[in-house]
């Protein structure tokens, strides 16, 4: 399988978020966040395990009871079930990887 850039939709969250499905299989996904500084996520869980990698930028993230300053370079690893939000503190882009495939987030309604 192979995934071409130009082919790809980005899902506009407003606000400045923007995501883009990179595909995946049965067994994981790849999302990619385009995401402006001072953007707080809530606090949430999923089942599904999850590696990120901070390609630009820096974000506070909370895993658990642990708390980190990333920047670009960096990543992490959140069992799933294991409560985490992301602070931005600067404009960043990141990949996250889920296994098993995590349902793509649908914008919020207004």
């Amino acid at each position: 399988m192979f995934v071409f850039r130009d082919k790809l939709k980005e899902i506009d969250f407003g606000h400045g978020i923007k995501l883009t499905d990179l595909g995946g299989n049965g067994n994981m996904n790849v999302l990619y966040w385009n995401t402006p500084a001072g953007t707080v996520s809530p606090a949430h869980e999923h089942p599904e395990e999850q590696f990120g990698y901070l390609l630009k930028g820096s974000f506070e993230v909370t895993i658990g009871s642990e708390k980190a300053v990333l920047k670009a370079g960096d990543s992490y690893f959140i069992p799933g079930g294991v409560s985490h939000q992301f602070k931005l503190l600067e404009d960043c882009l990141a990949i996250d990887i889920f296994s098993p495939r995590r349902p793509v987030p649908e914008p919020a309604k207004s």
